[in-house]
């Protein structure tokens, strides 16, 4: 009989903070791995009272939801922490801005709501500048993609290759004088990226440029025709 004792049991969370994060400059091509890694120690250097899993192996309770890709910069990412002290989310958010890396700044904090951050999530606001884009060639490109009814990419991912109907998870989508892009999209399963709305743009015309630089705006709940505040929704 095996004599391994088994784990001790956590308490539960007796606060459960969300915060909203920017990611800019350099930070923009960190991997979510890289700031995740970045977060558990800034956490620690805070001295942020921590809740921890249960198990053999506790770890930090911290969630994520719908991070931008890597090289994307963002001001509006979004994590939830389990504390194991009730904390003031404005010192939370003050103490982590000491010590987080050159890059990432925390914006904002809320106790949590109900609804998870995944229900909360439901679409984006993204500025895409491409590279000496033309602006009437988007223009064009744009008004054909919006007047479709459907239209398939293929984008590999870790579990293969993969098709996305970009047309239905576009909200909106409209050009800059200056050659980007703003795009409202949809978040959700399978996710539709900027990269894959520039491509299906490059179907249409390939005088599209792939050259691109993103930067998510805002993210939350989609109700109205606008995107709410995810850490103080009007319906929670």
């Amino acid at each position: 009989m095996s004599s391994r004792q088994p784990p001790v049991q956590q308490p539960p969370p007796q606060q459960k903070l969300r915060l909203r994060y920017a990611k800019r400059g350099p930070a923009r091509f960190t991997s979510h791995r890289d700031f995740g890694r970045a977060l558990e120690r800034a956490l620690r250097r805070a001295e942020i009272p921590m809740a921890y899993s249960s198990g053999f192996n506790p770890h930090p309770r911290i969630s994520y939801t719908s991070p931008s890709p890597t090289s994307a910069s963002s001001e509006a990412e979004y994590v939830e922490l389990g504390l194991s002290e009730v904390c003031d989310p404005a010192k939370v958010v003050a103490a982590l801005n000491e010590v987080l890396p050159q890059g990432f700044e925390m914006l904002d904090a809320a106790d949590a709501v109900k609804a998870s951050l995944g229900e909360l999530l439901q679409a984006s606001d993204w500025e895409v500048r491409l590279v000496g884009a033309d602006a009437d060639v988007l223009r064009t490109a744009v008004a054909d993609l919006l007047n479709r009814d459907e239209l398939i990419v293929e984008r590999m991912t870790k579990r293969g290759l993969r098709t996305f109907d970009v047309r239905a998870a576009i909200l909106s989508l409209s050009v800059v004088d200056d050659g980007s892009l703003l795009l409202r999209s949809k978040v959700e399963t399978p996710l539709v990226r900027p990269d894959d709305v520039v491509t299906a743009l490059r179907t249409i015309d390939e005088r599209v440029p792939s050259e691109m630089l993103l930067n998510r705006l805002a993210q939350g709940p989609f109700v109205d025709g606008e995107i709410e505040d995810p850490l103080r929704p009007t319906a929670s």
